[in-house]
């Protein structure tokens, strides 16, 4: 029985495949995923940067709008400053958060690219190694 079956098996012809050519492939998809991680590294420090940026700005701005209301004034110039003060920073705070929003989209579309581009090519790079073997297996 074993003898008949490795008869019927004795011509049929393996792929000979390339796993150097797998192996170089699977590199090259590490080394992309590892320039996308470095973008979106990258993206997350400028906007922990902006953020802190925008914060000193507006600690710094309350800080010289209550040393102008504790150095005297009227009441009704002191709340008038309050509200000019509150509008300003609910403004700036708007414009910022649109910033880092852009920035998070920038540094996500950039590392969504980088992988799209290395998966078309990876998959091209699979298709000729398996039609390499293929045609090795037909020989």
């Amino acid at each position: 029985m074993y003898n008949e079956v490795f008869k019927i098996f004795g011509d049929f012809k393996t792929p000979a495949f390339d796993f150097n050519s797998l192996f170089e492939v699977q590199r090259r998809n590490i080394e992309a995923l590892t320039a996308a991680n470095q973008v979106v590294a990258e993206g997350a420090q400028a906007i922990a940067r902006r953020q802190a940026e925008a914060l000193r700005t507006n600690v710094d701005q309350v800080l010289n709008a209550s040393k102008d209301m504790v150095s005297g004034g009227a009441p009704e110039i002191n709340v008038e400053k309050q509200a000019n003060l509150s509008k300003a920073l609910f403004e700036k705070s708007l414009s910022n958060a649109r910033e880092v929003s852009e920035m998070i989209s920038k540094s996500s579309f950039e590392a969504f690219d980088l992988l799209n581009k290395r998966a078309a090519e990876s998959f091209d790079e699979l298709g000729a190694v398996a039609g390499k073997a293929a045609a090795s297996a037909k020989k």
